[in-house]
């Protein structure tokens, strides 16, 4: 690994606890991998409610805006209009199936979280998901709500990212400064909305490549936490 790449995954270790005071995570790509799941469960979905085959390709462009947009996206692609809450309500309802046993942390979660905390950082989740997918995720992978100062899903904002209302309302909620604030994201949305309410942006190359995020506006990229940890 060349010196210019260990910089760049060690930048923002570094100033953790010094002009960063505060971590906004987001769930799906950060703290598991969700993503292939929730696409099972919404092909499920529309095989089983509209005899449509979809494919976890057609998703991708929708990764990060919540549910809503998530199979609503591509209900438009393919001309189905949607029953929704009912939809999103099912697709929820067999994600929640097909993750028990099988969702994971992504490396490095549990440790970096623990070590943010022995830093005495201020931490929020801020996800676009419904709170049913933050609550569920968060148990499988073996953390709480109450590691975190606030915890904000996607129904609690009106809009979505790639706006940036849910990390402000998650830095609002837990009294952090957004100057002072590190976003920790996977998706271009995600990272264009942390940027746009003025934070600093950790983009993991968990869904999408270290080029794409960067073009986003990612201040620094990293394979996953693990990798970040060895910064510290």
């Amino acid at each position: 690994m060349t010196t210019e790449k260990i910089n760049k995954l060690r930048m923002p270790a570094q100033e953790l606890g010094s002009s960063i005071h505060g971590v906004i995570f987001d769930m799906d790509g950060v703290l598991c991998d969700s993503e292939p799941f929730i696409a099972e469960a919404a092909g499920r979905m529309f095989a089983e409610r509209y005899g449509l085959k979809v494919t976890p390709h057609d998703f991708r462009p929708f990764v990060g805006t919540g549910e809503d947009r998530f199979i609503g996206g591509v209900a438009e692609k393919y001309g189905v209009k949607l029953n929704m809450p009912a939809d999103k309500d099912r697709t929820y309802a067999i994600y929640m199936e097909i993750i028990h046993g099988r969702l994971q942390p992504l490396p490095g979660v549990g440790d970096f979280v623990a070590e943010c905390r022995r830093r005495g950082l201020i931490l929020a989740l801020a996800t676009s998901a419904d709170r049913i997918k933050l609550d569920g995720n968060l148990s499988e992978i073996g953390l709480t709500p109450e590691l975190f100062a606030a915890c904000i899903s996607g129904s609690e904002v009106r809009r979505k990212k790639p706006f940036p209302d849910i990390f402000l309302e998650a830095a609002r909620r837990a009294r952090i400064t957004p100057a002072a604030a590190l976003v920790i994201e996977d998706a271009p949305n995600g990272i264009q909305a942390a940027k746009a309410a003025g934070m600093r942006a950790l983009g993991l190359t968990t869904s999408f490549s270290a080029a794409v995020l960067k073009d986003a506006g990612a201040d620094w990229t990293a394979p996953n936490l693990a990798q970040v940890l060895q910064g510290i």
